[in-house]
């Protein structure tokens, strides 16, 4: 059994995004792993303030719900980050929750690939929900993703769910009208596989 967080970084309490997260856990639970869903809009997080206290040993100087998610995101097994797409990418409450892994690094004397500290997260994935499905819909929020979460952070990226088409932004949820409910919950359910359908240990 493996331990998944899931942040959820805005959306609407009941949203496409919401359910999307609903789903993609239960497929999770029924492969017999330990999920836990945090929001943003619950448990708020501000951007960094680039002082550089966490540079010098000191603990963040914010005091806010990012010093409860630390020990969770230290722990994970999987990093799961949920968003309906603002203007082309992330939401801003997510944005802020991956710029404070900068109080998460670690001094690395031997960086892979240029970095020159380490953070504590194995795994990511990302969840994402649109109204618009076109083939570039997602393409900003994706990038952002690769290069701050796998590239630089490190993470092993264990793919990406975005569904696209999910009604108008004025209008109710729409994703249950859609397939993308039951194709989250099967990803889910696999995201913790290698690619010979065996569970990571």
């Amino acid at each position: 059994m493996k331990h998944i967080l899931v942040v959820r970084g805005g959306g609407r309490p009941h949203g496409n995004t919401a359910q999307l997260v609903d789903a993609f856990a239960e497929g999770a639970r029924e492969a017999g792993h330990d999920v836990e869903i945090v929001s943003l809009a619950q448990s708020r997080v501000n951007g960094c303030l680039g002082c550089n206290a966490c540079r010098y040993g000191k603990p963040c100087v914010q005091r806010d719900a990012f010093n409860e998610l630390a020990p969770k995101v230290r722990s994970a097994d999987l990093l799961a980050l949920a968003s309906p797409l603002y203007f082309w990418t992330i939401s801003s409450q997510l944005k802020a929750f991956i710029e404070r892994f900068y109080c998460l690094a670690e001094e690395d004397p031997h960086p892979p690939l240029g970095r020159y500290e380490r953070y504590p997260v194995h795994s990511s994935a990302l969840l994402m929900t649109s109204a618009d499905d076109y083939f570039w819909t997602f393409d900003q929020a994706v990038s952002y993703y690769r290069f701050t979460m796998v590239n630089y952070i490190g993470c092993r990226d264990r793919g990406t769910y975005l569904a696209g088409g999910c009604g108008d932004t004025n209008g109710r949820p729409r994703i249950a009208e859609t397939d993308h409910l039951r194709r989250a919950r099967e990803f889910g359910r696999s995201v913790l596989l290698d690619d010979e359908g065996e569970a990571l240990r």
